[in-house]
């Protein structure tokens, strides 16, 4: 009986792609100060072989009204963060988790009355 050896440098194909834990405390951060102004009222979490998605919600049962993207396989492409929009339109992308959530944040920013 021959025991074949492993394959050395062998690719790790992950199960799935999801966020971590300092990019969740950004998001979850951003989705906090948005639900105290009341723009957002609910978010979804999914984890899939190649995307992990953060969708945002007004109410349950519409469609999201922003995609927060995570797509490893970008990173040395576009960047593998990206903000999308209700009608598929990718609003923001980039290599910083940070620096593509600003352009949810700028909703935050109204005039006073």
């Amino acid at each position: 009986m021959t025991v074949q050896p492993p394959i050395p440098f062998a690719p790790q194909i992950p199960e799935q792609v999801s966020f971590d834990r300092r990019e969740l405390g950004m998001i979850l951060s951003l989705y906090g100060r948005m639900v105290a102004c009341g723009e957002w009222r609910d978010y979804g979490l999914s984890c899939l072989r190649e995307i992990a998605v953060f969708s945002v919600f007004r109410r349950t049962a519409e469609h999201p009204l922003y995609r927060i993207e995570k797509r490893p396989r970008l990173r040395g492409k576009q960047g593998m963060y990206a903000v999308v929009g209700m009608d598929g339109q990718i609003l923001r992308r980039g290599h910083e988790l940070d620096v593509v959530l600003r352009v949810l944040e700028r909703k935050l920013i109204r005039p006073v009355d």
